[in-house]
């Protein structure tokens, strides 16, 4: 079965580390933001790597900046009309990528989160057109990442998972992807079944998971078993090689401690499990 492990988000502010470092985590993910994309942003975003490093932790994640001048950072941004927005994309992942080869970490972008920018798609005829340019650029991130970079799904039509016949099509490109279970479950309508279907077709070119609850409705974020998702039937059906970390709204940012609630009650889910 998938092993528990305590994975715990945070950005590169000292502070914020400290309160995730004292926990002693095997999983540390970084947030990053536009402004860490400075000479003097990239640098100390370099040292806290190394300092999460050195403490101990195991697997390092990199989550790619969410947005640009107030704009969401969507893949399908295209240079006819985003010309800036496609320039910070490529510029914040080539960087990202320096930092995780040094550091042997992952980096990880979203192929599609909400698509709230509705002159994104301009640039195209129709859906499909602008899902086969997403892919070009998947592709490109992945030749240029290679076994670094992870795509995690958003809740918009471009890419999220849930859909089967969507979902197969992923498992035969073979992209190495981040599952955010609460995207997933919200795109889906709060159904556990076709949650649990998805897993399962995707299993295998899963490598990260976001742990997070949900009513099935909105983008929540909720403590996990606040919310609607079955976590007993979902647990067995993650990549036992798998990372993950519990992405939970915080009250505050210097505490944890919902992150350490979801990994409590995880904890609980998976020795039920295992004692029957």
């Amino acid at each position: 079965m998938f092993p528990i492990q305590l994975g715990l988000k945070a950005s590169c502010d000292l502070e914020q580390m400290e309160s995730r470092l004292k926990y002693h985590p095997d999983v540390f993910e970084f947030f990053t933001s536009e402004t860490d994309f400075t000479a003097s942003g990239l640098q100390h975003l370099r040292e806290a790597v190394q300092t999460v490093k050195a403490s101990g932790v195991k697997a390092i994640v990199l989550h790619h900046p969410m947005k640009y001048q107030g704009q969401f950072l969507e893949l399908v941004a295209h240079p006819k009309n985003k010309a800036d927005l496609v320039d910070f994309i490529n510029y914040s992942t080539q960087e990202l990528l320096k930092i995780a080869r040094d550091f042997d970490c992952k980096v990880l972008v979203h192929g599609s989160y909400e698509l709230r920018e509705k002159d994104l798609l301009e640039p195209f005829e129709n859906i499909k057109e602008a899902q086969n340019y997403l892919f070009t650029r998947m592709d490109e991130f992945c030749e240029l990442g290679e076994n670094h970079i992870m795509f995690e799904n958003g809740i918009s039509k471009l890419f999220s998972f849930g859909k089967p016949e969507f979902d197969q099509l992923l498992a035969q490109k073979g992209y190495p992807l981040a599952y955010d279970i609460s995207h997933a479950f919200i795109y889906l309508h709060g159904d556990n079944k076709a949650l649990q279907c998805s897993l399962e077709t995707l299993k295998k070119t899963i490598i990260h998971y976001h742990l997070v609850d949900s009513l099935g409705e909105t983008h929540d974020s909720l403590t996990l078993g606040h919310g609607k998702i079955n976590w007993a039937e979902a647990l067995l059906l993650f990549n036992e090689n798998a990372t993950s970390i519990y992405e939970i709204n915080l009250k505050d940012l210097n505490n944890p401690i919902e992150q350490l609630e979801s990994h409590a009650y995880l904890t609980k889910v998976a020795q039920a499990i295992n004692s029957k």
